[in-house]
């Protein structure tokens, strides 16, 4: 029998993300989508390029009957997600999409997201979502909590690197590229054709960008004493991807090595041979990170590359790879699509 899905806050990118995945899930079936702006409209009207799918009809969150919902995806946007939870039945399985639930210090989300925590007592049994490091706390889960997905990229590239204490921790510099599609369907200026295209710019520069909190957060504890990485992403004229450049003080080749160590076993990151270095398009619309090291002209420097699809292994599709193993599925099922190329 295939487990139930519901998608809240089906109307975004990463809700329409999640559809086009789980369309081809071998134990997966959508009984529920919600989409209060849109409540009442077909998927194909929203999203025409769903339209070969049989989809429930778009509703509102208290239509849904949660008693015949197995585990719910909740996509919506910051700051609703905690109020949206706390009113879900406690035995219900849910994957947070949002950052709503990934720093586990409530002090810590008000700092970073400039508002009190409204569900502390449901912050406690969320678990962080990095699905490689953290994967048998997610299994136990029923709150889970997707990270973002420029945490996502970084940390591929740094955790495993702070873990064989290769590099010096306190000169990490973190540079992205990331795709459009990161912000979000709503209409804003600076994201129109005119404005974005044949141009990219630093955004969220001089340590404000709120997924530093989940660097903090994550490399720190590692680490067992504070690490604060220098980290500046820059909007591309991309619709999807994510490239992250991490500059640091370590032996090239001991670097390549402790990643391919790391990652030898893990279906979704691939280590490419030293020397080379990966692209964005080479991961499109699928669930893989690629990883490439290269020597610096400077001795015991280190370039680290790592490319992932923002909306894929960077959300929807680290959020289905987290569901299969709150579900008891196998881990990788419906996400091993290659990626589309050109």
């Amino acid at each position: 029998m295939k487990k139930r899905i519901a998608i809240l806050g089906a109307s975004g990118y990463t809700g329409a993300e999640l559809v086009r995945l789980i369309a081809s899930h071998p134990q997966m079936q959508i009984v529920a989508l919600s989409a209060d702006r849109k409540a009442g409209l077909e998927m194909a009207e929203v999203f025409p390029f769903l339209r070969h799918l049989s989809l429930p009809r778009l509703c509102k969150i208290d239509e849904i009957d949660f008693a015949k919902v197995d585990l719910a995806f909740c996509a919506l946007p910051h700051a609703t997600s905690q109020a949206v939870i706390k009113a879900l039945p406690r035995d219900l399985k849910i994957v947070d999409l949002s950052a709503d639930f990934r720093l586990r210090d409530v002090a810590e989300y008000e700092k970073w997201y400039g508002q009190p925590h409204a569900a502390p007592d449901l912050q406690s049994e969320a678990v962080y979502g990095l699905t490689e490091f953290y994967r048998e706390d997610i299994r136990a889960a029923r709150l889970c909590a997707g990270t973002g997905c420029n945490a996502a990229t970084g940390q591929y590239a740094i955790r495993p690197l702070i873990e064989a204490g290769c590099i010096d921790l306190d000169d990490i510099l973190l540079d992205l590229k990331c795709g459009v599609s990161g912000a979000g369907r709503s209409l804003k200026e600076n994201l129109l054709h005119a404005e974005l295209s044949e141009g990219t710019y630093a955004y969220s520069a001089g340590g404000k960008h709120r997924h530093l909190g989940e660097f903090d957060q994550e490399f720190s504890k590692i680490a067992g004493r504070p690490v604060l990485v220098q980290f500046t992403p820059h909007l591309a004229p991309m619709n999807r991807g994510i490239l992250a450049s991490v500059y640091v003080k370590g032996d090239a080749k001991t670097c390549w090595a402790a990643l391919e160590a790391r990652y030898a076993l893990e279906p979704f990151i691939e280590v490419l041979p030293f020397g080379a270095l990966p692209s964005t398009r080479d991961i499109r619309g699928s669930n893989l990170c690629h990883i490439g090291v290269v020597a610096d002209r400077i001795p015991g420097r280190t370039l680290v590359v790592a490319v992932l699809d923002n909306l894929t292994k960077g959300s929807s599709g680290q959020a289905i790879q987290n569901a299969n193993l709150m579900l008891g599925l196998e881990e990788s099922a419906g996400l091993m699509l290659a990626p589309v190329f050109p």
